[in-house]
């Protein structure tokens, strides 16, 4: 059998014989190869170097999983304690944007009260104002507002009070909408005046959506207000004032020239009347 001994490392190139070069340079290709299967860290890159990484990687993924199944089905307990606990019901309400209306007519006229369910009222806003103006025509678009975690905040756009009609030895209630409610008074209620003379028609509805144009302290300022058409002024009104002074004007034009009212009373010296069907000029009652 015949033996092959490896070509000395320590001659030089041209000192070799063929045999011997040709096993030196298989030597180097075979080192070479072997470098090619190690990583840049000189560590051999193999199959089963991989699979710790691996198995890790499963297991933590496996982990995550678990964690989020058990989040959702905690995240589902509370809920569902949530919906069935006191805490899912309409505790306190408070109300804003009202005038005349109380909370009380508020909470009747909407429905919503301590102990409703919280998601019976909000995201129903549209219906709860359809109902609530069924309930009490004063009460116009209403919104709702979930505070903290069961107290509603109910903001109401009021339709106030523009004063009180004449009906016989009766008043009925006249809101700025135009709108006469039904119900009778024996009395009529502070703070809005009195409608005379007037019929519910057209030229009613035109003398209210002119006063609802006025600013407050010019509407809380007038007592009466009288239908007393001329045959120069078929529009013609006569205002009586709280302060004691009177006023004509014309129904067309009363809003905009009773504006001025606070600023001719400022320079009148005695009570008397002002007119302000063409121009704005007044005098006193002994004229």
């Amino acid at each position: 059998m015949a033996i092959f001994k490896r070509a000395p490392k320590d001659k030089r190139p041209e000192q070799l014989t063929p045999w011997e070069r040709y096993q030196r340079r298989a030597e180097q290709n075979e080192a070479q190869s072997k470098k090619s299967h190690f990583s840049r860290w000189g560590k051999q890159l193999r199959i089963g170097d991989k699979l710790p990484k691996l198995k890790t990687q499963r297991r933590r993924l496996v982990v995550k999983r678990a964690a989020l199944l058990i989040s959702l089905f905690l995240m589902g307990i509370v809920i569902a304690g949530y919906f069935i606990s006191p805490l899912s019901h309409v505790q306190q309400v408070k109300v804003s944007g009202t005038d005349g209306l109380t909370v009380k007519q508020v909470t009747r006229a909407t429905k919503i009260q301590p102990g409703v369910s919280i998601w019976a009222v909000i995201g129903h806003d549209q219906r709860t104002s359809h109902q609530a103006k069924q309930q009490n025509p004063q009460i116009g678009k209403v919104t709702t507002k979930l505070v903290g975690l069961n107290q509603i905040h109910i903001k109401v756009n009021e339709i106030r009070v523009a004063g009180y009609l004449v009906d016989g030895n009766h008043y009925q209630r006249v809101l700025e909408n135009g709108l006469i409610l039904k119900t009778s008074y024996l009395q009529p209620g502070g703070g809005s005046p009195i409608y005379a003379n007037f019929k519910s028609g057209a030229r009613l509805e035109k003398m209210i959506a002119q006063y609802a144009k006025l600013p407050s302290a010019v509407k809380h300022a007038i007592s009466e207000i009288k239908f007393a058409p001329t045959t120069s002024n078929p529009q013609r009104i006569h205002l009586y004032m709280n302060d004691g002074n009177e006023v004509y004007a014309t129904i067309s034009t009363f809003a905009s020239k009773m504006t001025y009212y606070p600023g001719i009373v400022a320079k009148m010296k005695t009570k008397g009347i002002i007119n302000l069907e063409v121009g704005a000029y007044s005098y006193s009652f002994k004229k």
